[in-house]
């Protein structure tokens, strides 16, 4: 298993953190920003080895 290192962008300080993804299978699961140390709802989609992430504040859900 060989984790890719992705940028993204915490939906409550907004600011740039890296996140480490599992790319062989879809998931959701919970990390926390850090920078604000806030929780983030992240859901990794993997098609055509492409991997879509979507976060949202974990009170808000998918």
């Amino acid at each position: 298993m060989q984790l890719e290192e992705i940028k993204e962008t915490c939906p409550f300080c907004w600011s740039c953190i890296w996140l480490l993804v599992d790319p062989s299978f879809d998931q959701i699961y919970t990390e926390d920003c850090s920078v604000c140390c806030r929780p983030i709802l992240v859901k990794t989609t993997i098609s055509d080895n492409q991997i879509t992430l979507t976060l949202a504040q974990e009170d808000d859900g998918f």
